[in-house]
């Protein structure tokens, strides 16, 4: 009996190696914006590979010194520039709060790269692996965006909402 089996289960193993790997299907279709790094499409919470962005009630200041919603500046780029466009997102990972982290572009332009070259996202290099180093780094250079005055990195903003639940504490007061 076991001889008769043999041949199938080798038949079986063989295929299952040579298939190519399962990967997650990319996300297509009009987004809606939820703050300068997560949106949704088709019910699906994305949140954008490689970047922090300040959170929407978030805080800074500007150039000229006075405080300005940097969080909804994000947020509102990130939305026009995406309005009435299809975008793609390629699943990359997922996040502990159950979102898809994904790379997303919009008539081929990278959402990510689009956030950071504008000084509205900081790079996250310890998941983009550098791969908009150079794009901040103009970026700050040139005083683009959160890169004009001063701000709060967004997971400080974070941990201080979560110790304090203000924003004119956790927001750059100074």
């Amino acid at each position: 009996m076991l001889r008769h089996v043999l041949p199938h289960v080798f038949c079986a193993v063989l295929c299952i190696l040579a298939a190519p790997p399962a990967t997650a299907a990319d996300l297509i279709g009009r987004a809606s914006v939820v703050d300068g790094d997560t949106l949704d499409i088709h019910g699906a919470r994305i949140r954008l590979w490689g970047i922090d962005a300040p959170e929407s009630a978030q805080a800074c200041r500007g150039r000229d010194r006075k405080l300005y919603r940097c969080g909804a500046l994000a947020a509102n780029t990130l939305d026009a520039f995406a309005r009435g466009k299809v975008l793609r997102c390629r699943p990359v990972d997922g996040d502990r709060y159950g979102r898809i982290v994904a790379r997303c572009t919009a008539g081929g332009a990278d959402l990510g790269r689009f956030m950071v070259s504008r000084g509205l996202a900081l790079e996250e290099t310890q998941y983009s692996g550098g791969a908009y180093a150079a794009d901040q780094l103009a970026a700050r250079r040139a005083g683009r965006g959160l890169w004009s005055g001063r701000f709060v990195a967004p997971p400080l903003y974070r941990s201080c909402m979560h110790a304090h639940g203000t924003t004119a504490v956790c927001s750059d007061g100074g």
